[in-house]
């Protein structure tokens, strides 16, 4: 077994079982517990809540679950039925389909994390796209379980989500990691750039492109045009800009400032509609 660091949680690797991939809490993120007790997740305390398009899939799942002791409290076969069911019975946790009556689960997901703000989503799938697994954690689910594993894999998968955990394949993690890299390989320099300006900084960007001076600058915003001038280096050392005037055009470019048009006179502005 292999421990890692990745962002805020320890990878937990495990090889030759079914058990996964395991993204457990760090430290500082773990519930916290009376000193000198112990923390023991119990299966019979879960409340679930079903949500299957098909009635035959929900019903043998509750069958399992409550002879395993866990708490079936409720089902749904749409997005509006999971919803409302979420907001009424605030279940820990919810196990769904990849597919929720023809949509999408990435596409659900937004609304049935919204309904409960503790609950957590297990997807149990007969899927197996690495791609979509993927998507299905980045839009916030907690764990992948396809339907040809075993119970047990399900209980131990409904234990550790419960506890906070996310509980997804090797493939799957592979896939939302190397999404997150491409997305920042993908981003603008120039975004980065911008993203980088305080709030203090925006407002300058502004009045200088209102054609302001130091001081005029200075009186708006009730600092002195030294503090200005100060603010005024580091905006283009992080733009990578000369002066001010390549200030200006850059906020032009960028949509970091708007330009008002030039009024048309009454009489041309009429002349054309005759």
């Amino acid at each position: 077994m292999t421990r890692l660091p990745v962002l805020n949680w320890h990878l937990t690797l495990n090889g030759g079982d079914n058990s996964g991939v395991r993204f457990a809490m760090s430290p500082g993120m773990e519930p916290q517990h009376p000193e000198g007790s112990r923390h023991i997740v119990r299966s019979d305390g879960i409340k679930i809540v079903l949500v299957h398009p098909h009635l035959l899939i929900r019903a043998g799942l509750r069958c399992l679950l409550e002879a395993r002791g866990l708490q079936v409290v409720g089902e749904a076969a749409t997005r509006s039925e999971a919803c409302a069911g979420i907001k009424t019975e605030q279940p820990d946790l919810v196990l769904t389909d990849a597919d929720i009556a023809g949509e999408r689960l990435v596409a659900a997901l937004p609304d049935l994390l919204a309904a409960c703000e503790h609950t957590r989503v297990l997807v149990v799938t007969a899927t197996c796209d690495p791609r979509l697994h993927a998507e299905a954690v980045e839009a916030g689910a907690s764990g992948i379980v396809l339907l040809d594993q075993s119970p047990d894999v399900l209980i131990k998968a409904i234990e550790k989500v419960h506890a906070g955990e996310l509980w997804v394949d090797r493939s799957t993690t592979a896939g939302v990691l190397a999404r997150m890299t491409r997305r920042r390989r993908d981003v603008d320099p120039e975004t980065l750039k911008i993203q980088s300006l305080t709030r203090r900084e925006r407002e300058i960007v502004d009045l200088v492109g209102e054609g302001l001076k130091n001081r005029h600058i200075a009186d708006r915003l009730f600092i002195s045009e030294a503090t200005v001038r100060n603010h005024l280096t580091s905006i283009l050392d992080k733009l990578d800009l000369g002066d001010r005037f390549e200030l200006a055009v850059y906020a032009f470019r960028h949509g970091l400032v708007t330009y008002p048009q030039p009024a048309v006179p009454a009489d041309l502005a009429l002349s054309g509609i005759r």
